[in-house]
């Protein structure tokens, strides 16, 4: 069964456009996990313009699922998720002023430092997952890492999908073909919805997890969060 991951970035966002605590990230957590959601992600950035390092211990004894803290691994962040503890740890190479995450890992170029990071959290109980864009040599590259799982890098796919070019597709399915071969659990995110979501995991053999923030909380100031939970978690487990 896949699992649908609620990445709360943007109840941050809000948060923090005015000051206060409202809307409150961690209740939102709360409620998100009461709704269905059987995972918490959240993605801090040095910078804490949405999610802040604070949010993610505060997150801790509240998530009762998945947590999974994404982020580059710059020396705060791997001081920040070793204190934290959680789930897994998502390893993003976005730069310091990044709206948001835009590239996967070249696997291949920096395979010592991702293997030295790897081991250390996996040596302090956490799961590891690599940001890759779904091109073979980087998944091969990625097993060489000793990571646990990939992330598939979905923007590519959801773009073409929304010009109703269904073969975008292709390089996700040989890619999780391939990493399924090798060992490597699939996660995947960035730009997947209501829309395309049902398509994606039908073709993705494999797909352990889908972490879905903007549109999710896009589709929910229309439909109401609990509802959009559900529809995504019904998609997520139709019968292909």
């Amino acid at each position: 069964m896949t699992k649908l991951s609620v990445n709360i970035n943007k109840i941050a966002t809000l948060r923090n456009s005015r000051g206060g605590d409202v809307p409150n990230v961690v209740q939102f957590a709360k409620d998100v996990q009461r709704f269905g959601a059987e995972g918490v992600t959240i993605h801090p950035r040095p910078d804490e313009r949405h999610i802040r390092y604070q949010d993610a211990r505060d997150l801790k004894p509240e998530v009762y699922t998945e947590y999974n803290i994404e982020g580059n691994p710059i020396d705060s962040f791997v001081e920040l998720v070793l204190n934290v503890k959680p789930t897994q740890v998502t390893l993003v190479p976005d730069a310091v002023d990044a709206i948001t995450s835009n590239a996967g890992w070249d696997t291949i170029k920096h395979k010592d430092f991702l293997v030295d990071v790897i081991k250390e959290f996996q040596q302090n109980g956490i799961r590891t997952s690599i940001f890759v864009d779904p091109v073979l040599e980087q998944i091969e590259g990625a097993k060489a890492t000793g990571t646990d799982r990939i992330e598939l890098y979905t923007e590519a796919f959801a773009h073409q999908y929304g010009l109703s070019n269904k073969d975008a597709v292709t390089p996700y399915v040989e890619s999780a073909e391939l990493a399924n071969n090798l060992g490597l659990g699939i996660n995947a995110g960035h730009d997947l919805s209501l829309d395309n979501i049902a398509f994606f995991k039908k073709n993705i053999p494999g797909l352990l997890e889908v972490s879905i923030g903007h549109a999710l909380i896009a589709e929910s100031l229309y439909l109401g969060v609990e509802n959009v939970i559900q529809m995504y978690l019904r998609k997520l487990r139709a019968q292909s």
